[in-house]
């Protein structure tokens, strides 16, 4: 069994006992956005598009978060500005509302505007949120909802590089700092490659695609999403009405550019530590490793450990989460048939105790961007 295949069978394995890894993170300078200060950026205006934009399962995941008038809320993935756009509309409340991506906090200026100096947007990874939130001189806040993965607007943008339907520079960032795509692509080892390709994008040609994305890069370097697309198309044969053979190449990619699941892990136990007792925390993810990490996380917030008669000594642990969703709620056909790309979404819920956070959990071992970036 290959390094990848180890490192995906003991991935959700809670019982498992992973090594610690540090964080590593690209920084990113945060650039607060108020209605105040909106002339000290410059940048487009948010277009017509996005603001009718709708998030995925938005009236779900609003309903679960409950708004109230005087709450303070983080909209965690801003993206353009779905969930924090009917949160303001539905409760006399206050926003955080926190992006990487700089374009997406341009694109926001309208709503800042419209919104009476109730929202505050703030480009930074989500991962920072607590940080963030102390900044605006918060300890605690009344709700915390999280939109996982990459927007619809980054995927439309063929310049970002996000997608192999059209040509673009093979870039991937969703902020826009560190390592593209082509420059993992080019500095991988083949193993590294197929740890990535196989973990984070679940690809069981991952070894073949990792072979052959070696023997290209030697006759040219990969620098734009058509040429990756057409190396993995030789490895991977689809069958009509299957998914495009790059998906899952393209996916991992991806997660591992942006360090998406790390992310995850973290912002999931930063929303843990500022929210106040009766404080919701809504997720909503797309893909099996995302809802799994959600799920997990929660579970283990949410039940009542106790020593066994094997191990009595054991120290009970009190649950941080009253799990709101024992199941987890998808779309409905109306909104599939609307917007084909919610058909995968998951969300999760869960309402804060006043039982204190749980030690952050270890990162997983996996594969790192910084590792592979310096060669080792």
């Amino acid at each position: 069994m290959g390094t990848g295949a180890r490192i995906l069978q003991r991935l959700f394995d809670r019982n498992g006992l992973p090594r610690r890894e540090d964080s590593r993170r690209n920084e990113l300078a945060r650039v607060h956005i108020s209605n105040h200060r909106r002339s000290l950026v410059r940048g487009p205006r948010m277009s017509a598009h996005a603001s009718r934009h709708i998030s995925v399962l938005g009236r779900e995941a609003v309903d679960y978060l409950a708004p109230r008038a005087g709450g303070i809320y983080v909209d965690a993935t801003f993206g353009a500005g779905g969930y924090s756009r009917a949160i303001l509309d539905v409760a006399d409340a206050r926003v955080i509302g926190i992006d990487r991506d700089r374009t997406a906090i341009l694109g926001g200026f309208d709503l800042v505007d419209r919104s009476g100096g109730r929202l505050t947007l703030v480009e930074d990874r989500f991962s920072h949120l607590a940080e963030v939130c102390a900044a605006q001189g918060l300890d605690a806040v009344d709700g915390v909802v999280m939109d996982v993965g990459v927007s619809s607007m980054q995927l439309d943008q063929a310049e970002r590089g996000f997608s192999f339907r059209g040509s673009g520079p093979l870039d991937m960032r969703m902020g826009h700092s560190g390592p593209t795509a082509a420059d993992v692509v080019a500095k991988a080892s083949e193993r590294e490659l197929a740890d990535i390709i196989y973990i984070f994008g679940e690809e069981r040609h991952s070894r073949g695609v990792a072979r052959a994305i070696v023997a290209a890069r030697k006759e040219a370097p990969i620098v734009t999403t058509e040429a990756l697309a057409a190396i993995v198309a030789r490895v991977v044969r689809a069958k009509p009405n299957e998914i495009h053979p790059a998906t899952r190449t393209f996916q991992a990619l991806r997660i591992f550019v942006n360090e998406e699941l790390d992310e995850l892990h973290q912002a999931l136990a930063a929303a843990e530590r500022v929210l106040k007792p009766g404080g919701r925390l809504v997720v909503v993810s797309f893909h099996s490793l995302e809802d799994r990490i959600v799920k997990n996380f929660l579970a283990d917030r949410g039940k009542v450990s106790a020593g066994s008669r094997h191990m009595p000594e054991v120290a009970q642990s009190s649950p941080s989460f009253k799990i709101l969703t024992k199941r987890p709620v998808g779309p409905d056909d109306a909104e599939v048939a609307a917007n084909p790309r919610a058909r995968s979404a998951k969300l999760r819920a869960a309402e804060r105790t006043a039982e204190p956070a749980h030690r952050a959990d270890d990162l997983p071992s996996w594969p790192r961007l910084a590792d592979v970036m310096r060669g080792g």
